[in-house]
Parts: structure tokens; C-alpha cells; sequence
């Protein structure tokens, strides 16, 4: 019989530990995935996000009132629509931006540059002293701020899922709303009994609260770190076809006819960079917006949808007011509080729409239906367009905001439930770029509406013409005002039709399931 051999006992290291053997040696275990952020814990994270979205938001709307007294503070009328466009240039062309940053960086860091960044903007405005330097500060500022919205959202898709994800989109909804209504409110009461530099003084407090409360709450955010190359090439393609576009909408009608060679020359050079951002799209190894993103049929009609009906939101903030002080003669004060019906029936319509999607199977045909009812209200107003009831007029513009409303959260939550993780980000500062970017194309159709309606050929401002005008020949051109809201939301729900409704991913809830307080 073989004698056995005797079991060889394995080498030991230096310290008299066993070595373990070369071959069998355990492999390191991958990294178990974050838990789910508790309802607390998320909670925390969306009440620094508000405070954030709302620090953004209320800076595109303040400084609307306090305009005219700039103008005279610094002895400048002509250059005063710069306050307004170099925010809105920097902060449409860098949203995107961060979107991508956020993927490579993680969302806490490119978070909390954004809001320094903003505050930076906001010191540079408030010590300004001439008009070219607070048109520097509100540049910086739109660097800063143009991020913050999409971020948000994007964060918020981090840590709910798709499912449970839409009624905390109402929120956003609802910070944008009133940003809207009180940011020009509280802009006049600073202006007109404090000192105009104080509507910028006031985001140092607020940006260093949120600063402070967001810097702890994304703690609880897991982080997803990845390893992208960053197209800024592509990415300098892209904001300088934006600006070049968004400078031809802004001057049009205003400091130059539609017709002239600097805005014929704009508008050329803006459809030159888009072709060659088009090219940069499918010959880089990664492009700034990837294609996969751009190719997927979910992520377009959400977008184009989403777009059109915000274009139609911004367009009709901007131009409801002068139609209340031109038609019905309202005061300025009168005509800001008009406009809290369509903007609060926006922010009712998202919020609940959003909380509906948690239990309805078939979300889209909750926008489908808002859609539709806003058609049907703003055709009723381009056939009267004056005459009608206050009382009506009131609940055609509430049917106006409740159905662009329920839009929001359903193409939000629709496309973040189409993209991967990875592109989770680039997708929601695609989109928000986007609606920035349609938003200036219907401000701009309006605009050039208005004017050609009371026969102006431009090179003064649609509000100093309105003011002058006939109101017959007002009525005449809010008459298709209207209808081209009308058409841009039939385009939007034409886009929503085509958007196919994937399943939500994550558990479903029932009503009494759900927190009493989510927020």
C-alpha cells in the first residue's frame, strides 16, 4: 500500500500568519450596491434642492421690475435688455454643461460650484458700478445658475425611482411658480423702498443657506463616479450656436428689423456651428451629448413635448401682464397679481399629476387630456380676445396652466425612465437646455406677433409700442398670439402622442401607503 503523503502545511509570512495558497486565492468582493435613501433622508435632500432651484429661478424673474431704475441709476437705457440676455445666453448655453460634469464628477460637487459660482455672479452685480460691469455679474450669475434646475431634477432621479419619482417633480413645478409670480413683486418692494443692488445682495444670504443646507443633505446622495472624456470642443460648439441664436432672438424686432444683415448674419452663423456641432455628434469617440441619448425615441418626444409646452408657459408669463395692462388697463401691480391663476393652476396640475403617476399605469393620458383642454382654452381666447368676462378670462388661463401642468412631470419622468444612470444627467441638462432654447423661440414668435400686429418695424421694445398702440390693433394681435400658443401646444401634443409609455421602474404604492408628508 502507498504511504500517504502527509498534508503540506501552507508557508507563513513574517508575522507567523498563514500565507493563503496562490492558487484558490478569494477574489475581492464587487461592492454591494447603496441602500435606498430612507424617506428622512430624502426629504432632507429635496428641501436643500428647493431652496437651490428656487436661488435659480428667482433671479430670471427679479429684476424685471427694478429695471427702469437701473436705467437711471447708471444714465444707460440703450444697453439695458443686457441685464436680462446675458443671464439668460450663459445660463441656457451651460446647462448642458453640467449635466455632463455631473456624470464625470459627481452631481454634490458640480452642485455646490454652481451655487458659489451664482453667489460670485451676485457680489459682481450688487458692486457694480456702471452698467457693463452688472452685465458681467449677471453673465457669471447665469454660469452659475444655469445648472442648478436641471441638477436637481437630475439628482432627484438618483434617489427615488422612475415610479415614485413624479410627485416629488411637482415641487420643482412649484418653486418655479412662485419664483415667477414673487420674484417681480419682491424685486418692486426692494427697488422702489430700499436700493435696487439689494435684489442681488439678497441671494448672499440665501445662496449661502442653500449652499450650507445642500453641501450636507447630497451627503446622503450615493456616489457614481464616471469615467468619461469630456467634448469641449463639442461643447464649445454647441453654446456658441446657442448664443449666436439666441442673440438673433433677443436683438430681432428690437435693436435690429428682422430683416437686416446683423440678424441675418447671427442666424446664418448659428445654422453654420449647428452643422458642424451636428458632425462633432457622430465623429467623436465621445461626444458631448451621446448619441444613444439623442437616438432614443422616448428621450425626443419628451423633450420636444416638454419644450413646446414650456415655451408656451414662458411666452404667456411675458406677454399676459402687458395684455391685462394694455387691454384691460390693468396697473402693473394689478397685472402681476392676474397672472397668479395660470401660474398657481400650473403648479396645482403638476403636483397632483405627479403624485398620480405613483398608482396610474397609464400616466400619459393624464397630459394627453391637459393638453387638450389648454388648446380648447386658448382658442377660446383667440376668438375673443377682448370683451370677454373677467371671471372667464380668469378660468380660460386657469385651463391654460392646469393642463401645461400635468405636462411637466409626466415628460420628465418619462424620459429619465428611459436613459441609463450614466446618462441620466447629460439627458436632464439636454432637456432643460432645450426648453430654455424653445422658450426664447416662442418669446421671440410672440414678440414679432405683437409688434406686426401694431405695425412696428422694429428697433424698440414690444412693451413701449404696446403702450402706445390702438387697442383694436392690440386685440388684433393677441387675437393670434393665441393662436400660435395654440399651435406650439398642438405640436407639443402631437410629440406626447408619439412619446411611448414604458412601464415605471420601481415598486408601485397605493395612495395610503405613502407618507403624509413627503416634503
Amino acid at each position: 500500500m502507498d504511504k500517504k503523503t502527509p498534508k503540506q502545511k501552507p508557508p507563513k509570512g513574517k508575522e507567523g500568519k498563514t500565507a493563503a495558497p496562490a492558487e484558490g486565492k478569494p477574489q475581492p468582493q464587487k461592492p454591494l450596491p447603496p441602500k435606498p435613501l430612507t424617506h428622512v433622508e430624502v426629504r432632507t435632500v429635496v428641501i436643500g434642492l428647493m431652496l437651490t432651484m428656487f436661488l435659480g429661478a428667482l433671479d430670471q424673474t427679479i429684476v424685471a421690475t427694478a429695471l427702469p431704475t437701473i436705467g437711471r441709476a447708471f444714465h444707460d437705457v440703450e444697453n439695458l435688455s443686457w441685464v436680462v440676455t446675458a443671464y439668460l445666453l450663459t445660463a441656457t448655453a451651460s446647462t448642458p454643461l453640467y449635466g455632463k460634469l455631473s456624470d464625470i464628477y459627481g452631481r454634490r460637487t458640480v452642485m455646490l460650484t454652481g451655487i458659489g459660482i451664482f453667489i460670485l455672479g451676485s457680489i459682481v452685480c450688487g458692486l457694480a458700478p456702471n452698467m457693463w460691469t452688472l452685465i458681467l455679474g449677471r453673465a457669471v450669475q447665469g454660469l452659475g445658475g444655469g445648472g442648478l434646475m436641471s441638477l436637481a431634477q437630475t439628482i432627484i432621479a438618483d434617489i427615488v425611482t422612475p415610479r415614485e419619482r413624479g410627485r416629488y417633480q411637482g415641487y420643482i413645478g412649484a418653486v418655479f411658480a412662485s419664483s415667477s409670480v414673487g420674484g417681480p413683486v419682491l424685486g418692486g418692494v426692494l427697488t422702489e423702498h430700499l436700493h435696487w443692488s439689494l435684489i442681488f445682495w439678497i441671494n448672499l444670504p440665501l445662496g449661502l443657506i442653500a449652499l450650507g443646507m445642500t453641501s450636507n443633505a447630497l451627503r446622503h446622495v450615493p456616489l457614481h463616479k464616471r469615467d468619461h472624456a469630456l467634448d469641449l470642443f463639442g461643447a464649445a460648439l454647441m453654446m456658441s450656436a446657442a448664443v449666436s441664436l439666441l442673440l438673433a432672438l433677443t436683438w430681432g424686432g428690437v435693436r435690429f428689423p428682422w430683416l437686416s444683415w446683423p440678424i441675418f448674419a447671427l442666424l446664418l452663423g448659428s445654422v453654420f456651428l449647428w452643422s458642424l456641432f451636428s458632425w462633432r455628434l457622430v465623429s467623436a469617440r465621445e461626444p458631448f451629448l451621446p448619441m444613444t441619448v439623442l437616438a432614443n425615441p422616448i428621450v425626443r418626444c419628451a423633450t420636444l413635448a416638454g419644450t413646446c409646452c414650456m415655451g408656451t408657459l414662458v411666452g404667456m408669463t411675458i406677454f399676459i401682464p402687458l395684455y391685462f395692462e394694455t387691454i384691460l388697463h390693468f396697473s402693473a401691480s394689478q397685472s402681476g397679481l392676474a397672472l397668479i391663476p395660470l401660474m398657481g393652476a400650473t403648479v396645482i396640475s403638476s403636483t397632483v399629476t405627479g403624485r398620480l403617476m405613483v398608482v396610474v399605469d397609464h400616466y400619459k393620458r393624464m397630459a394627453v387630456a391637459g393638453i387638450v383642454v389648454a388648446i380648447l382654452a386658448l382658442g377660446a381666447l383667440s376668438i375673443w380676445p377682448v370683451g370677454l368676462p373677467l371671471v372667464v378670462l380668469i378660468l380660460l388661463l386657469m385651463a391654460v396652466g392646469l393642463g401645461i401642468g400635468a405636462v411637466f412631470p409626466i415628460t420628465t419622468v418619462g424620459m429619465q425612465n428611459a436613459v441609463s444612470r450614466s446618462h441620466m444627467g447629460i439627458a436632464t441638462g439636454a432637456m432643460n437646455f432645450f426648453r430654455s432654447l424653445g422658450s426664447a423661440l416662442v418669446v421671440a414668435l410672440f414678440g414679432a406677433i405683437v409688434l406686426g400686429g401694431i405695425g412696428a418695424a422694429g428697433g424698440v421694445s414690444v412693451e413701449s409700442l404696446a403702450r402706445t398702440a390702438s387697442e383694436p390693433a392690440l386685440a388684433y394681435a393677441y387675437r393670434f398670439v393665441f393662436l400660435a400658443a395654440m399651435l406650439v401646444l398642438c405640436f407639443g401634443l402631437a410629440f406626447l402622442i408619439a412619446m411611448e409609455e414604458k412601464p415605471l421602474r420601481g415598486p408601485a404604492k397605493k395612495p395610503d401607503e405613502l407618507p403624509v408628508d413627503h416634503v
